[in-house]
């Protein structure tokens, strides 16, 4: 396994869930990883322990994605530590749902810092440790940027918005060959899903239900085609967004 040998790759909120999930399948394809987290160290380091018990190199390092001076610090630690950088995987996020009587500006402000402004951020600092060659950045998006559920009015537009922030700097870095894409989940079964008591509820069966391969979704499902993302199997691909969702939409 080798899509990514040798080859330096940040996953922003990397210490559970999806972006653990991208972090673990990266190292296993050659990927030397940086496990960011912003909060959960006990988790980063246990997805650092499991990437090297299966041989692969990973470090952790903390830096809030909404913050400046620490996403300064996750590059400089990362240029530390691999001297290079050739993939940022923008996972980092935060969801809440509520109906229209119970959005707050606190809640708005809250969801557009991380889930836009910190990819907007960190790929801005990124561009100063891609090398010559170039560099590749996936964002993770959902498909409720499309499907919009009821109850999702902030989180929905907050990834409609980084979609389009996708396609924007799709067109703006690729005379610097930089590749950005986005990779959309449905439903998947973390970490989050189960403290929010969703497994096992009505409202998860439904989603089941409607989803065609009639299971919820994986983190190695999604952490495949963001691997494929990061890959040069999709080279002459820059401005998508691939559907990762068992046929739920």
């Amino acid at each position: 396994m080798s899509k990514l040998l040798d080859k330096v790759v940040v996953v922003t909120g990397a210490s559970k869930g999806i972006g653990a999930g991208i972090a673990k399948r990266a190292a296993a394809e050659g990927a030397k990883v940086v496990v960011n987290y912003a909060s959960g160290r006990a988790d980063a380091e246990r997805v650092v322990g499991e990437i090297r018990a299966q041989g692969g190199a990973a470090i952790a390092v903390q830096a809030d994605v909404t913050n400046s001076d620490d996403i300064k610090r996750l590059f400089l630690e990362t240029k530390r530590a691999y001297d290079k950088l050739d993939v940022l995987v923008n996972n980092a996020g935060v969801f809440a749902f509520q109906p229209l009587e119970q959005v707050t500006e606190a809640e708005f402000t809250r969801q557009f810092h991380t889930n836009v402004l910190g990819p907007l951020l960190v790929t801005q600092e990124a561009l100063k440790y891609f090398g010559r060659e170039g560099g590749n950045v996936v964002n993770v998006s959902s498909v409720v940027s499309e499907s919009a559920p009821p109850a999702s009015s902030i989180y929905s537009a907050t990834k409609g918005a980084l979609d389009v922030v996708t396609r924007v700097l799709a067109k703006e870095l690729s005379a610097r060959n930089i590749r950005v894409n986005t990779v959309a989940p449905g439903p998947v079964e973390t970490e989050g899903t189960h403290a929010a008591g969703m497994i096992g509820s009505d409202f998860m069966q439904t989603l089941i239900d409607a989803t065609p391969l009639k299971r919820l979704g994986q983190p190695d499902d999604i952490a495949r085609v963001a691997v494929f993302l990061a890959s040069a199997d999709s080279g002459w691909l820059t401005g998508e967004r691939l559907v990762s969702s068992g046929g739920f939409h």
